[in-house]
């Protein structure tokens, strides 16, 4: 008995974690700043998904906001910055999500070590609202690292100090509040060494090839692995991805935001009805995505 608890604290302190659960029918949003809004243009995170988990016939919500951090301030428009975290609170009640992958911290980072205890507390305050509007699970995942891409470009190693000093805090909370934990940073290289080819365009922002990385890094944190699919294949499937996430965009983040649902209402308020008509629309886009993913990956 003594031999088997001293292994199981070997196994807990190496950072060995078991697979993720995933629920048949789970309701996936993707939330957090940039880095995740960018890949609605992309999609290669949740084509990855799909296939990885095809038999457990999931939906994925991009809910990520460029700019955005724990306190939510960027989602706001015209209001004062509590508007934005009232925003993302209305839409997770809309979604009613049953797990939810949290990727904060790229954006409070650069407050440094002066910053974290801020950052934290904010982070507590954000997973404690949506566990009370949605129940949902929550993964916690570290922010990826910046890349140097020499100059004219800024050397990002300063940066990534700070990133790394977040990222172990982060993994720290989510041990605190029995969240799973997906580290990031460290799957893509830390920023230590420059990936060739590059993975973002500017040291921080992820490209289209950065994506492929990104997809295979985090499936591999969550531990599921998607089938090996043929090129044109999985481009058919990315495809209707993509047209899904355009289609949720223009659903939850309407161009005409002021006049549908703000203080010019009054003015084309009348068009709000539209809004809903895209939920059909999406949700034929789920079906296909998920027939297709379970299609591929029997072959």
């Amino acid at each position: 008995m003594k031999t088997l608890f001293i292994l199981v604290l070997i196994y807990i302190s190496a950072g060995f974690t078991t697979a993720i659960e995933f629920k048949n029918e789970e309701k996936v949003v993707l939330l957090g700043n940039t880095f995740i809004e960018r890949d609605v243009n992309f999609g290669h995170i949740e084509t990855h998904l799909a296939l990885a988990l095809s038999d457990k016939r999931p939906t994925f919500r991009n809910l990520g906001w460029s700019g955005d951090t724990v306190y939510c301030h960027a989602r706001s428009y015209f209001g004062p910055p509590q508007e934005g975290f009232d925003r993302l609170k209305k839409h997770i009640q809309f979604l009613k999500p049953t797990l939810v992958l949290m990727c904060y911290g790229a954006v409070s980072s650069f407050d440094g070590e002066p910053g974290l205890g801020s950052f934290l507390e904010g982070y507590k305050r954000l997973m404690a609202m949506i566990r009370s509007n949605s129940g949902a699970r929550i993964v916690l995942v570290s922010p990826p690292p910046c890349e140097t891409l020499g100059f004219p470009l800024p050397d990002m190693e300063p940066q990534n100090k700070k990133l790394a000093l977040y990222s172990e805090a982060i993994k720290k909370l989510a041990a605190e509040e029995d969240c799973d934990f997906v580290n990031l940073f460290e799957a893509l290289g830390a920023g230590k060494k420059r990936l060739i080819p590059p993975v973002t365009i500017n040291g921080l922002h992820f490209s289209e090839q950065g994506y492929k990385k990104v997809a295979v890094a985090l499936g591999d944190g969550l531990k599921v692995k998607a089938p090996n699919v043929d090129l044109p294949n999985k481009e058919k499937l990315r495809k209707i991805v993509m047209e899904k996430n355009k289609l949720f965009f223009n659903r939850w983040r309407p161009q005409n935001e002021t006049y549908l649902h703000g203080f010019r209402k009054h003015e084309q308020g009348n068009n709000a009805k539209e809004i809903p008509q895209f939920d059909p629309l999406i949700a034929n886009k789920d079906k296909n995505i998920q027939e297709i993913a379970l299609s591929l990956s029997a072959k």
